[in-house]
């Protein structure tokens, strides 16, 4: 019988969410991709806070007009991470909310990376 790929992705997050959990000192900068937009956030799980986020959704309210491609990704990266040098946030640990690093999510993490965050 073969998975859809909604329950495969679910079925890849838990086993993620398995080995990830953030803390207050490195936090969990999570991604979530829908067909329009991309979202990010970083969360201590330990008080189930959502520290800093940013998505393709909001930078577009802003004035800007975003497709959702690898550019958009990379624009919402810089963004948490300027987002999360204003709170302290140095490091963080990346979780691919079962998605595969591939296309949008390697962009979103690759300017995560140039906005100084480290993981």
């Amino acid at each position: 019988m073969k998975l859809s790929k909604q329950a495969a992705r679910m079925r890849r997050k838990v086993r993620i969410r398995k080995k990830i959990s953030g803390s207050p000192e490195r936090p969990r900068l999570v991604v979530y991709r829908s067909n329009l937009h991309v979202y990010c956030q970083i969360v201590d799980d330990e008080t189930g806070q959502t520290l800093v986020s940013s998505s393709s959704l909001a930078l577009s309210k802003g004035g800007e007009s975003l497709k959702p491609n690898k550019d958009t990704a990379v624009k919402v990266g810089r963004d948490v991470a300027a987002k999360a040098k204003e709170k302290d946030i140095a490091s963080v640990v990346f979780d691919r909310n079962g998605y595969l690093y591939h296309g949008c999510i390697k962009a979103l993490a690759d300017g995560a990376r140039e906005g100084g965050l480290q993981f």
